[in-house]
């Protein structure tokens, strides 16, 4: 007997479950990690790469602003990018530049190679960091759940800032100042491969396009304002090299503003301004990044040039501050629904103040106790502690479609602060030591530099207290809706 034909069964589509969020937020600060790690472990490993490809002064301060002035001027451009065409797309392209010029910066064999891979990983992390912070938004829902998230997100870039020395001290010593760049190559593609396959696209861009005027004003006038600042540590506030590219940079953000006020679809919606979670965050930011951006150049400089730390010593050193601010980033949650975000983020910066005074009363023949390490512990809890609650302000009340632009905007204002507060305090420090290079004249100069910033930090909870709204706000419509 012949048997029955039976017809095959269906295949039916096997539906992938999500990916947890711990995941999305794991692969999201790894990327994170990488674009803040890049901004400090270079800094142990110039020396050596002046002596291996022969860069004059000028090429080895262009090591770090090629790189900085590229991540400056892209970061708008790239969060926008971001909501029109997809975080996850963002994130992979980002990411994909960083990993690929780190491999030829690290495989170069002329300084110009050095420095144009430079400034490509400066445009791939321009891309990639605010596609970072909005995955984490995105991947928890609003409340105590994300607050934790950003936490997370604050302690890994806060620990890649943090981690910067050590690492640089024990590539070089152990490899070669190659290392330090090399060394993002296979941690890139790792993450690469785990981003390509578990974080889920999102984009908002309702079929709008990109504000092509406005991006090329913005790019171009915030890397003009990045390249004036650069040159202020060198040349000085007064001199035509600084002066000329800082009034250029501010013309051309003038220039943005207006177009942005008449452009249908504006790359940045004036509108959001409007909200005081965002504009008083960004300004804190800004503010209190010009300070604490500037306490890992200053402790590095401190330990090397006064106290006589190798550079691997010098990374040790700071191995307790390091873990301050990843400890107290992971409390701010807590602290933030004990007291509320505005508090949080005003305590954490008093604290951070008082740090930086303690800081400025150090001494030539100072120990590492209580020059180093009590004082940084001290500056480093503030600053986890402000920070969270800052991003959460930050990226709150804007509409979803904005939320890669808001979260290019909370880079930008830190970078920004970071990079001017930087000028500013190294032109002070400078200026104070004068032809003098004694450790006794070296310590006067960093002594000034931190109680400059103590003052700055002071002025920034005032700010605080007095501009924050009390908790993040709700959603809203998009503000560049007509």
């Amino acid at each position: 007997m012949t048997p029955m034909l039976q017809a095959p069964e269906v295949a039916r589509p096997v539906r992938r479950t999500a990916p947890p969020a711990w995941l999305l937020v794991a692969l999201a600060c790894a990327g994170q990690f990488l674009v803040v790690l890049d901004v400090s472990v270079v800094n142990v490993a110039l020396p050596s790469m002046r002596a291996d490809l022969g860069l004059d002064p000028s090429g080895l301060q262009w090591v770090v602003n090629a790189y900085a002035i590229a991540f400056a001027g892209f970061m708008l451009l790239g969060g926008r990018a971001g909501d029109l065409y997809g975080r996850k797309r963002m994130f992979l392209v980002g990411l994909a530049l960083f990993t690929l010029a780190s491999l030829g910066g690290g495989l170069a064999g002329q300084d110009w190679q050095l420095l144009l891979a430079r400034a490509v990983q400066g445009l791939g992390a321009a891309v990639l960091a605010p596609s970072t912070l909005t995955i984490v938004t995105a991947a928890v829902p609003e409340g105590a759940a994300r607050a934790r998230a950003i936490a997370t997100w604050t302690a890994v870039g806060a620990g890649g800032g943090a981690a910067g020395g050590l690492v640089g001290g024990v590539l070089v010593d152990t490899l070669s100042w190659r290392w330090v760049l090399l060394i993002n190559v296979p941690v890139g593609a790792v993450v690469l491969a785990g981003a390509a396959r578990l974080l889920p696209e999102s984009r908002a861009g309702d079929g709008r396009r990109l504000d092509l005027p406005g991006a090329a004003l913005v790019t171009a006038g915030l890397a003009t304002l990045a390249y004036g600042i650069s040159q202020t540590e060198a040349a000085g506030w007064t001199a035509p090299a600084a002066l000329v590219p800082l009034a250029v940079g501010l013309a051309l953000i003038g220039l943005f503003v207006a177009v942005e006020a008449r452009t249908a679809s504006p790359l940045m919606p004036l509108g959001l301004f409007r909200l005081r979670a965002v504009s008083s965050a960004n300004a804190a930011m800004f503010l209190c990044g010009s300070a604490m951006f500037c306490m890992w150049f200053f402790m590095t400089l401190y330990a090397q040039n006064v106290l006589g730390y190798t550079p691997l010593q010098a990374g040790l050193a700071l191995m307790p501050s390091s873990l301050a601010i990843v400890l107290s980033s992971k409390l701010a949650p807590r602290v933030m629904r004990a007291v509320g975000a505005r508090s949080a983020a005003a305590l954490g910066t008093a604290v951070a103040a008082g740090g930086f005074a303690w800081q400025s009363t150090m001494g030539a023949d100072g120990t590492y106790v209580t020059e180093i390490m009590l004082p940084g512990i001290v500056m480093m809890l503030g600053a986890g502690l402000s920070a969270t609650p800052l991003a959460s302000l930050a990226t709150s009340g804007a509409a979803p479609g904005e939320a890669g632009l808001v979260s290019g905007l909370v880079n930008t204002s830190r970078t920004m602060g970071g990079s001017l507060g930087l000028a500013v305090l190294s032109t002070l420090a400078a200026a104070r030591t004068g032809d003098r290079g004694t450790p006794q004249a070296l310590t006067e100069g960093y002594a000034l530099a931190f109680r400059t910033g103590a003052w700055l930090l002071a002025a920034g909870t005032l700010l605080m207290l007095a501009w924050l709204p009390r908790r993040p706000a709700a959603g809203r419509a998009s503000t560049s809706a007509k």
